[in-house]
């Protein structure tokens, strides 16, 4: 997995039970209408939203010492502001908030890339 990997549009839910997560994810493929943006960042990492924060900042991929990879802001992980990538497949991408207050507010996130290759869309915007 690198920063390049995230750059683009995608669907964006949260689910709090593991037991909605099937549901949430078709809840986040029908967001790509209005679709969330991971932009590429000025210094290589990702522009995104931290917690509560009203404009992006630059995130990067961190490898934890318990040897998870979490994605925040500069500095050693897990951090308190990092999300944990708990899975990602190249069209799916699941985070979960390091810190519990953050994690009981927002719940885990699941992305789900918008106009994936092959797709009509993809194509309008190659051809």
């Amino acid at each position: 997995m690198n920063v390049g990997d995230l750059v683009g549009r995608w669907g964006l839910a949260a689910y709090h039970k593991d037991a909605d997560r099937a549901r949430t994810e078709v809840a986040a493929r029908g967001q790509c209408s209005n679709a969330y943006t991971i932009g590429r960042g000025p210094t290589g990492g990702v522009l995104m939203h931290l917690a509560d924060a009203r404009e992006t900042q630059e995130l990067r991929l961190k490898l934890g010492t318990d040897q998870k990879i979490y994605l925040g802001p500069d500095g050693p992980a897990p951090d308190s502001r990092d999300r944990e990538v708990v899975t990602f497949d190249g069209r799916v991408l699941i985070t979960r908030w390091v810190d519990p207050e953050i994690a009981t507010r927002y719940g885990t996130s699941i992305y789900v890339r918008c106009g994936t290759p092959g797709t009509a869309a993809a194509k309008r915007k190659t051809g």
